[in-house]
């Protein structure tokens, strides 16, 4: 069963079907979030910057740090996916790293600006990208299993909507 607080979106479904509409869609996703983002936080005080999402969740501060944290971790892999033939990928805790006292006390707008640069070399990459690119490759340790960069384009259009949907939990928007 979804729970809401946990999935306010609901959770990933990977994409059964792919097409150029679809990709559209998710970059536009990718390159709106990090306004979208900077729009909700704008709403908080700083206690609810400290209020987590749901019992057991992360704060809205541990949230926006995280979104950072695994964007760039994203698109380094797009990177070596796109220069390498199938490159083994680096995993990494993100729970570990949401409890690292950068995650845990620094001020959002460090993450927010790593967002918004970020996600314009993001976007441009994607941009740039044809079928071919697409279809390329990472090999993920975790899963035992190579990922292509097209659903991982539909995974991140998902990642930000979802920690988007926890920070509206917290603002009541």
């Amino acid at each position: 069963m979804n729970n809401p607080l946990q999935y306010p979106i609901g959770p990933f479904a990977s994409p059964k079907e792919i097409n150029p509409e679809s990709i559209h869609e998710w970059i536009t996703n990718i390159e709106a979030f990090p306004a979208m983002l900077k729009m909700e936080i704008q709403k908080l005080s700083e206690a609810q910057l400290d209020t987590a999402y749901r019992p057991g969740g992360w704060s809205v501060r541990q949230v926006v740090h995280h979104c950072a944290d695994s964007h760039m971790n994203s698109f380094i892999r797009f990177k070596l996916a796109l220069t390498e033939e199938n490159p083994t990928i680096k995993p990494y805790f993100e729970g570990l790293w949401a409890e690292m006292s950068d995650a845990k006390t620094l001020p959002v707008v460090s993450s927010l600006a790593i967002l918004e640069g970020l996600h314009v070399r993001w976007v441009a990459l994607l941009r740039g990208m044809d079928s071919e690119d697409f279809a390329r490759t990472f090999f993920h340790p975790e899963s035992q299993k190579s990922v292509r960069l097209d659903k991982t384009i539909a995974l991140y259009s998902w990642h930000g909507l979802h920690h988007l949907g926890h920070v509206k939990l917290v603002s009541g928007h």
